[in-house]
């Protein structure tokens, strides 16, 4: 039998589990946190933290694992690729994904091999990143280099900003390390996301999708998915030509990997994020649903070295979506009422929160109350409701 030890167990992560014990792996599973769901439904688990690399190595020697997977966490894909490196396991090169897990060694390489790449520059101090402002022009995003579902980006229109979004960018940034980066200005309504396949060094599958944003609120923090992809397939051919180049140069071998891709205003395509992961947030789920490819499969399989995946061919064409459940005011959660028109579209409800549970303003992607799945009849209910979703949603506070 062979063993497979998993890197989380939240809830999100609790399907990669699952899928392992059903094709008849044993599964191990590793997370800090005691109240893990993962731990319910895997054959061994440890309170290890899946960012510890020597710890999670000792035990993967111990346990003598023929493969290792960090299924949707950005913590823990440096800390896959290291162990499965040392013992000669199926992965990608540690270094490779180092560079694909930190926004600044990603900026880096993208810049010196020729890719487009805003202008950026990642500090430790807030002093010194305020001298080397004078080298860039507003607006400037502010990120922290290794946090993931947005949390601690901002995007800043003068001097006066910068403080407060360096400081929120630092909170948020596991190794203290903040980049600047010039604001690149999208031309189309929504972000290329998405998750790709790489099968023996090819990508054999690109799971493109819409992704969403909340253009009154906060631009940069996700706020749902859809499915056909609305852009030019000439724009696509372009896409798919960068990100093949990015798999070629890192020596990206097989797996499943999450993007972020736009178009400037000169039509050219720049790679905003790559993860070395599935995309969050239900995202495989959504892509098997409208493309009936099965994304999570991949993930095991791949880091068993089985690489077999069935890339299927739907003659149909239809219209899925995602929405992530979220809330600008804080308070206690006293009911989510849905519109008639948007409830004819909903097939599936993921919800976090239960009646009286604390809600938390909506910074990042770990404060959503919950995915809904939707499906449209035609390209136009989509866009339509998909652009208007808050009006058919009302996330019921206690007063």
């Amino acid at each position: 039998m062979k063993k497979v030890l998993l890197l989380g167990g939240s809830t999100e992560q609790v399907i990669a589990i699952k899928y392992a014990k059903e094709q008849g792996y044993y599964t191990i599973l590793c997370d800090y946190l005691l109240d893990n769901p993962g731990q319910y439904y895997c054959d061994e688990y440890h309170c290890v933290s899946t960012t510890d690399k020597e710890a999670v190595l000792e035990l993967a020697r111990q346990k003598d694992i023929d493969g290792i997977v960090a299924y949707s966490s950005e913590v823990a894909t440096a800390t896959a690729a290291y162990v499965a490196n040392k013992l000669n396991l199926p992965s990608n090169p540690y270094e490779s994904v180092l560079i694909l897990s930190n926004k600044n060694l990603f900026r880096d390489f993208l810049k010196n091999n020729g890719f487009n790449c805003p202008k950026a520059k990642s500090f430790h101090s807030k002093i010194e990143a305020k001298e080397f402002l004078i080298e860039f022009q507003f607006p400037i995003m502010v990120k922290p280099v290794d946090s993931s579902g947005s949390r601690g980006v901002s995007r800043i229109f003068s001097l006066e900003e910068f403080d407060k979004a360096f400081d929120e960018a630092l909170i948020n940034s596991k190794q203290k390390l903040v980049i600047l980066e010039e604001y690149i200005d999208m031309t189309h309504e929504c972000m290329i996301g998405g998750d790709i396949i790489v099968v023996n060094e090819i990508i054999e599958c690109f799971g493109f999708l819409n992704g969403y944003r909340d253009i009154e609120k906060n631009i940069f923090i996700p706020t749902g998915n859809s499915y056909p992809v609305f852009i030019e397939e000439e724009r696509l051919v372009l896409v798919r030509k960068e990100l093949q180049k990015v798999m070629k140069l890192l020596n990206i071998r097989s797996g499943v990997f999450n993007i972020e891709v736009l178009f400037d205003r000169n039509g050219e395509p720049y790679i905003i994020e790559m993860a070395a992961r599935n995309g969050g947030h239900m995202i495989s789920q959504l892509l098997e649903l409208a493309t009936g490819v099965d994304f999570v499969k991949a993930t095991i399989e791949a880091a068993l070295n089985n690489n077999e995946i069935e890339i299927k061919d739907k003659q149909e064409q239809n219209y899925y979506a995602t929405y992530y459940l979220h809330s600008f005011e804080k308070g206690k959660l006293k009911d989510i009422v849905f519109s008639d028109e948007i409830q004819g579209n909903i097939i599936n409800k993921v919800i976090n929160k239960k009646y009286n549970d604390q809600i938390e303003l909506f910074k990042g992607l770990d404060k959503i109350v919950g995915i809904i799945f939707l499906m449209f009849n035609s390209s136009e209910e989509l866009k339509s409701k998909m652009m208007n979703m808050k009006q058919h949603i009302d996330i019921q506070l206690i007063s």
